[in-house]
């Protein structure tokens, strides 16, 4: 899997791509999201696609308008930019969809809030079903830089784990973890079986304890 976006440099221009590009063989937008021939491909979607092309998904099911690595969204998936929906007030954890209990927010939160005291790392939660989304209003409200790492909880596609990460974290962290953590507890059967929240909060925990390792070359080698 792969990510389309490293939040980390806001100079680049914002992208409108009518393709779905972090494919070997580009598909064009015509093949619809909503069509049996797309769902065929969608397994191979995930799969094929290196490891940073999970947080390129932000671009379609986030509908988050930017792609700063060049990574477009297949047409229908508009891109979206709702800042009414975001909180009055800062927080590490967006949930528009409804996923988390009140009490599964503040214990995110405070791990989110002790990790980047630790670590100098930023980890921003939003759960959203498209396109009831901020979408791109997040990077400003959150800040986002090369430290950030951008976690969309968004079952869309079938995989509910969507990451973006920051090009700071990208050097610290091997790019196979996060396709390793969105296999794992992302997955239609775990969420599924387990619901929205248990993958979410599993997928917080997994990432604060790969955070958390020392950089080195067997660092992040398992998903706890």
């Amino acid at each position: 899997m792969a990510f389309p976006l490293q939040l980390h440099s806001s100079s680049l221009p914002i992208r409108h791509e009518t393709r779905l590009c972090f494919l070997p063989n580009p598909i064009k937008a015509s093949l619809s999201e909503n069509t049996p021939q797309f769902r065929k491909l969608l397994p191979q979607l995930v799969t094929s696609v290196p490891a940073k092309s999970l947080n390129f998904f932000l671009s379609g099911t986030l509908a988050l308008a930017f792609s700063f690595t060049g990574v477009g969204f297949a047409e229908g998936l508009v891109g979206v930019n709702k800042p009414e929906l975001l909180p009055k007030q800062f927080t590490t954890v967006i949930d528009v969809a409804g996923f988390l209990s009140d009490g599964q927010e503040r214990r995110i939160a405070q791990e989110i809030d002790a990790l980047e005291k630790d670590t100098g790392y930023k980890l921003r939660l939003l759960a959203q079903n498209y396109p009831d989304t901020p979408g791109l209003a997040i990077k400003d409200f959150w800040k986002v830089d090369d430290n950030t790492i951008v976690f969309v909880a968004d079952p869309t596609f079938g995989n509910i784990l969507n990451f973006n990460v920051g090009a700071s974290v990208d050097l610290d962290i091997p790019r196979s973890f996060w396709s390793r953590l969105a296999g794992k507890y992302g997955n239609i059967f775990y969420w599924k079986e387990k619901g929205e929240d248990a993958s979410v909060e599993a997928a917080v925990m997994a990432i604060s304890t790969c955070l958390r390792e020392p950089v080195s070359a067997n660092n992040c080698s398992e998903v706890k």
